[in-house]
Order: C-alpha cells, then sequence, then structure tokens
C-alpha cells in the first residue's frame, strides 16, 4: 500500500510540475526547424509562423533549417528534442507521411513521434505538359497513354516525391504506363518539360503557374476539390473525370511526441492565429497557398490517413527510394 501511495505521490508531483511549466511557458525564444533549405515552401511557411510568435506568445521564434535525407535529418532531431516547447518542426508530406511508406529503415516515426499542432497550409499540384503534346485535356492525354504504351514519360522533383507520387496515382488510377524521370528539384523538371524532354508532370500550382499562363506549357486540371483562383479556367482532376485523383502537397507543424497537451495547445492557438493574421494569410495565398491553420486533432488525423493513403501508392507501384 506504501508502495501505491508513494508512486501516487510522484505522479501527482510530476502533473504539478508539468502544470506550472505550462503556466509560464514560453520564457525564452522557440526554434522552428525546416527539414528543407532556405527558400523552399516548409521554409516561406515556417519563417511566416514565427514571424507573429513574439506579437501572440511575447517570445521570438529562431528559425533552423536543417537539409538532408528528404528532411528526416530535421525531423529526427526533433523527435528527439526536449518534448518542453521550445523546438518544434514545419515540414511537408514528404516528412510527414511518405518518408515513412519510402524507407524502411527510417529512423522517426511521424504518428509516434511527433505531436501534431496545426495543418498549415496545402496547395494542389498542377497536370502540366510540354506545349506540343498532341493532347488537350486529361482524358486525352489517357487515351493517348493507352494507344501508345510506354511513349509518355513524367518527370518529377525525385523519387518518393508528392509529384512523383501524383503521377504514381494517375498510373494506378486510370491503368496506364508511363516512364518516370527523376530529377534533384523541380527547376530542372519543368525547364525540361518547357523544352519538351519530357511529356508530363504534376507540379505544385505555384511554381508552374506562370509558364501556364505564359504558354511555355499546357495544364490540363489541378488535383484539388475545386478549381483554382490562379487557374480558373483549368478544371479539378474530378470534374475532369479522376475523382480519385484528389491530392494536395501540404505543409505542417508539429512537436516531439511528449510535450505537454497544455503547451501544444497554446503552440496550436499561436500557430493558427499567425497563419491566419491578414498580412500572412495574404502572403502565403499571393503565391499558392490555401492557409488551413486547423486543430491539432484534425491534424493528428489528416496525418494518419496520409500515411495510409501513399503506403498503399507506393507498395503498389514497387516504388524504392533511389
Amino acid at each position: 500500500m506504501n508502495r501505491l501511495v508513494k508512486t501516487a505521490a510522484l505522479l501527482l508531483a510530476g502533473l504539478a510540475a508539468s502544470a506550472a511549466h505550462a503556466q509560464t511557458w514560453p520564457t525564452k525564444p522557440i526554434k522552428i526547424v525546416i527539414p528543407f533549405v532556405a527558400g523552399g515552401s516548409s521554409d516561406i511557411v515556417g519563417r511566416a509562423i514565427g514571424s507573429k510568435f513574439q506579437e501572440i506568445l511575447g517570445q521570438s521564434a529562431v528559425v533552423e533549417n536543417r537539409p538532408g535525407a528528404n528532411g528526416s535529418i530535421a525531423a529526427e532531431f526533433v523527435a528527439k528534442s526536449d518534448p518542453d516547447g521550445y523546438t518544434i518542426l514545419v515540414g511537408s508530406i514528404g516528412v510527414f507521411s511518405i518518408n515513412t511508406a519510402l524507407f524502411k529503415d527510417l529512423r522517426y516515426n511521424p504518428l509516434r513521434d511527433f505531436a501534431p499542432i496545426t495543418l498549415a497550409v496545402t496547395t494542389p499540384n498542377a497536370l502540366v505538359t510540354r506545349p506540343d503534346l498532341p493532347a488537350t485535356s486529361m482524358k486525352e492525354l489517357v487515351e493517348y497513354a493507352r494507344k501508345n504504351p510506354g511513349r509518355l514519360s513524367y518527370c518529377s522533383s525525385g523519387t518518393g516525391s508528392s509529384d512523383h507520387l501524383t503521377g504514381e496515382l494517375l498510373k494506378q488510377s486510370a491503368g496506364i504506363f508511363a516512364v518516370h524521370v527523376p530529377y534533384r528539384g523541380g527547376a530542372a523538371c519543368q525547364t525540361d518539360l518547357m523544352g519538351s524532354q519530357v511529356d508530363f508532370s504534376f507540379q505544385n500550382l505555384g511554381a508552374v503557374t506562370n509558364y501556364i499562363r505564359g504558354g511555355r506549357m499546357k495544364a490540363f486540371a489541378v488535383t484539388g476539390n475545386a478549381r483554382h483562383p490562379q487557374l480558373p479556367n483549368v478544371p479539378a482532376s474530378a470534374e475532369a473525370g479522376f475523382a480519385d485523383l484528389i491530392v494536395t502537397s501540404w505543409q505542417a507543424a508539429a512537436a516531439p511526441s511528449k510535450t505537454p497537451r497544455v503547451i501544444v495547445a497554446r503552440l496550436n492557438d499561436a500557430t493558427v492565429r499567425a497563419l491566419r493574421s491578414p498580412e500572412v494569410r495574404e502572403r502565403l495565398t499571393s503565391i499558392g497557398f490555401d492557409v488551413v491553420a486547423g486543430s491539432a486533432e484534425e491534424f493528428g488525423r489528416f496525418m494518419k490517413a496520409e500515411v495510409e493513403r501513399w503506403t498503399r501508392v507506393v507498395e503498389r507501384g514497387g516504388i524504392k527510394p533511389d
């Protein structure tokens, strides 16, 4: 009995200490770790969130870029950091879902090792083609692929990237074959697409909007639920006859898994308020992002569904990392 009393007392003491810590948090700057180089989508979103922390939390944000290994270096670092609310990760669909499907030796598990904060932004991919492709719609592209098996090629920013797996999902759902050509980044893929070296690709909408408007590539669909304001004349994939091809690239924030719930709730509040502030929202929407800024629970459910979805695509396609 004495042992039970002692255990209960220790538990209550721990809870009291945790509560006291949560009441005084934050007392120093919060580190936002970005798993990619400066200037990319995760970096833009992470810095936008951090720009409001001084105003909202009374403490500044320190952004640290830790690129490498498809974002897994930064993700592992944050997963193993002290769960005190002073280190968070702002990363992508790859970091939070695709990596766990693609890499069998991954040294972190997004569902186990992170406390979700919020899904920050989403952006659909755009199905774009070389300007001289003999097709004028998504259905005609699929028909061309069926009539000319093995003739079409599609490029991506790398094996396991969102644009690669969206192309793989099209192949699986439409029952077609096309040769995958991976590049080291989306810019090189886009250049060769405009030069008619490859046939089509699924690229982040914000990265190719100006090329589409300039006639340097054709757009057949955006992979969202509805048409996008930046390309109002381009149908959504469901409208084009491919309801299974609703795919968004996304960025989200998370903390180490054992971070106290009270602190996670405050991080969620601060992050959501930052994202919904007029200046941040305008900055992000102007470059093609749709601001989500929901609850931690909603992001947790969304991340689980994304992990399951892309695991099925990877396994069915027999996709292996380079």
